[in-house]
């Protein structure tokens, strides 16, 4: 069999699910939950391009089209976060993991698209995340801030040379929106939750 034909059979979805899952598995029960986590959504995200239908925007409003899991990508910046302070700058390692598991997922050069996203607006995302002193739920704002623009240009410009007549601002802006909606729901869990323990330091039972 020669490297395409290989491919192939791993593509099948009775042996890409199993290996995705294998993967997610050996991470978690190693203590490296957010790590899982990150892993698995990244060809979650990908095989949702091609295989979850699209609804249309007017022109009016851009026009493109709405990706229903765009919340999705949003919440893998955020994620992205968590793993880094679970496995620290390994994360470029969890990255390419994810990248390479999104080929048993996805067409290759929606992979690719996908791989040059993350490395532009991941690089970003882990400035912010590394140098900025500020609370975690802060920073989780401040990077998706930051890396969710560049995250959705990248990938739905690289993407228009597969999929014909999908840059479009409505497609751009509505995915940047839905990205931020996840990051915010997100930071308000965290905000709370900081709050909280703030309040217990000051007032211990």
């Amino acid at each position: 069999m020669n490297a395409t034909e290989i491919l192939e059979y791993l593509q099948q979805p009775h042996i890409a699910v199993p290996i995705v899952l294998a993967t997610m598995a050996g991470l978690f029960l190693a203590g490296r939950r957010w790590t899982a986590l990150y892993v698995g959504l990244m060809p979650l995200i990908n095989w949702s391009f091609a295989a979850v239908p699209t609804f249309p925007i007017p022109e009016y409003l851009g026009g493109g089209a709405f990706q229903p899991l765009a919340i999705v990508t949003g919440l893998v910046l955020v994620v992205r976060d968590f793993t880094q302070r679970e496995i620290k700058h390994w994360v470029w390692g969890a990255m390419i993991v994810g990248l390479a598991l999104s080929t048993l997922t996805s067409w290759i050069t929606i992979v690719v698209a996908s791989g040059a996203a993350f490395l532009i607006s991941e690089s970003v995302d882990w400035a912010v995340y590394t140098f900025s002193k500020r609370p975690l739920s802060q920073r989780i704002m401040i990077s998706s801030l930051a890396s969710a623009p560049l995250d959705q240009v990248v990938f739905i410009w690289l993407a228009s040379f597969v999929v014909p007549d999908i840059f479009a601002w409505g497609t751009v802006l509505t995915g940047i929106a839905s990205k931020l909606l996840g990051a915010w729901v997100v930071s308000q869990i965290v905000a709370a939750q900081e709050r909280k323990t703030a309040a217990n330091e000051m007032n211990p039972a």
